[in-house]
């Protein structure tokens, strides 16, 4: 079930209505069409980057079906929920909207073992009829062990995984692994991206690019054309690194609030005086991002 999907992928942020914990979807509708202006080769919509888990069944089955139908990029869902019928509920709602495919992590905030996890992703996949991509993010939910990993994804019911682990052995071994069989390697880490590419990976789902489109997606072209991305590499872990002052990925939206978007309130308020220190630093860099990028 090797994934026709590559490239610069974007992982989204999810605006919010300005009170109560609802999605803004005018807001995402606008976003919509900054990214797809930038060139993304598609888009992941309730993902880490999109704080899925602030947000009822109903309200993200919704949101990922408009998207889904207004886009004109391949839009997957993440279908993640604290148990296997929430997600497979989610995964049929994305898979009758028309969405390309659906990621699902494993069930998060209580620690399951190995083979617990083994056997959610299997009956998930039994249950649910469009391509999965395995969503590794061992910093918010449980690690999904390489040899696992492989273990699914060589079984052909899996599409593909995304590596969030940012770690190179983690991505070296899964792409070592998908040489002989056919599933697709996303790496969720900006930092290692282009390297990652030079190994062959398939792309990446990056929550930067929700922001910086055109950065990620100059990283991703001159990469695949074998030119030096080192200049690219270099803007983009000076915006990771600024937002490390926020819980993620408040520095995101952030951003996006400086570009012009209203991304609505954060989960929790920030410190006023790291915000405005932000604001100013982004204001001032993004036009050197924007020289380099075109």
């Amino acid at each position: 079930m090797n994934s026709p999907i590559q490239g610069a992928i974007v992982a989204s942020i999810t605006p919010r209505r300005p009170s109560g914990v609802a999605i803004d979807t005018a807001a995402g509708l606008d976003l919509l069409d900054f990214l797809e202006s930038h060139g993304v080769d598609g888009i992941v919509l309730l993902g880490s980057t999109g704080e899925f888990l602030h947000f009822d069944l109903e309200d993200r089955a919704r949101f990922a079906g408009l998207i889904s139908k207004r886009s004109r990029v391949p839009v997957l869902v993440n279908v993640s929920h604290s148990t296997l019928d929430g997600a497979v509920t989610l995964a049929r709602a994305a898979s009758d909207s028309g969405a390309a495919g659906v990621l699902v992590m494993p069930p998060y905030y209580f620690r399951y073992s190995p083979e617990t996890l083994r056997a959610f992703f299997m009956e998930f996949a039994a249950q649910v009829k469009i391509p999965i991509y395995i969503y590794n993010i061992p910093q918010f939910t449980n690690d999904v062990p390489v040899s696992i990993a492989v273990d699914l994804l060589s079984a052909g019911n899996f599409a593909g995984i995304k590596d969030s682990s940012g770690t190179w052995e983690t991505f070296d071994a899964l792409q070592q692994a998908s040489a002989n069989q056919a599933f697709s390697v996303f790496v969720g880490s900006e930092r290692i991206y282009s390297r990652a590419l030079a190994a062959g990976a398939a792309g990446t789902i990056s929550g930067v690019a929700s922001v910086l489109p055109e950065l990620i997606v100059a990283i991703d072209r001159r990469a695949r054309a074998g030119r030096s991305t080192a200049d690219l590499d270099r803007f983009a872990t000076e915006f990771l690194d600024r937002t490390l002052c926020f819980p993620f990925p408040c520095g995101i939206r952030e951003a996006l609030a400086v570009r012009g978007f209203d991304t609505g309130p954060h989960a929790v308020p920030l410190a006023s005086k790291a915000a405005r220190e932000f604001s100013v630093w982004f204001r001032e860099w993004l036009p050197d991002v924007e020289r380099a990028c075109s």
